[in-house]
């Protein structure tokens, strides 16, 4: 187990670790053999937006099993699906890693680091405090109703493909073609980036 899982309850960037992650893992190759590229989503329109996101770019750097390579930059949301100024407005970055981890790990992965962050799920399209999508996992393409890959509705928002393209030019959304293509035909309208922001890449 590595080091940054030794660090007390009290860092809510790490705890909890689920335990099938911790089993799945602790006898991968820590030199992250035969790795697979996954892209991760965050937003946040709760609490100390940026202060959230960064965390959740140190715990996922923090799980065994991943790395994290690329870090966009940040961009100011409206808020989806709901009437304009009923929410604050979100953060949103995306993140770029390889890791041994097996799609429902990550994603059990991703639950957690949600969890330590305070999220709840009490309405579709509600505020929360942290939002850990998986866009897209290698080349996989998968109806799973517990992981559908790549996410269902990437393709559709610009606040997904505007930060993934800058960290990515040449990406491809499996089964949907260009990343930078299906940015010219989505609206950028409410999507601006934050140049004054930044999140860092963990060492």
């Amino acid at each position: 187990m590595t080091a940054a899982f030794l660090k007390g309850p009290s860092d809510p960037t790490v705890q909890p670790v689920p335990a099938s992650v911790v089993d799945k893992v602790d006898a991968a190759d820590t030199t992250l053999h035969n790795p697979k590229r996954a892209v991760v989503s965050l937003g946040s329109n709760l609490g100390n937006r940026l202060e959230t996101l960064q965390g959740a770019v140190d715990a996922l750097a923090d799980t065994p099993g991943v790395r994290v390579k690329a870090v966009s930059p940040v961009y100011e949301t409206e808020p989806w699906g709901v009437e304009p100024g009923t929410q604050p407005s979100y953060f949103n970055a995306v993140v770029v890693v390889k890791t041994t981890l097996p799609p429902s790990s990550l994603l059990e992965r991703a639950h957690a680091v949600e969890e330590a962050f305070h999220r709840v799920r009490d309405e579709r399209w509600g505020p929360r405090t942290l939002d850990v999508d998986i866009v897209s996992y290698a080349d996989v393409v998968s109806d799973d109703p517990q992981l559908t890959l790549p996410h269902p509705r990437a393709h559709e928002r610009a606040f997904v493909l505007a930060p993934w393209h800058d960290v990515d030019p040449e990406a491809q959304l499996p089964g949907r073609g260009p990343v930078a293509a299906l940015l010219d035909g989505v609206t950028r309208e409410g999507v601006t980036p934050r140049e004054d922001l930044e999140l860092r890449l963990p060492e």
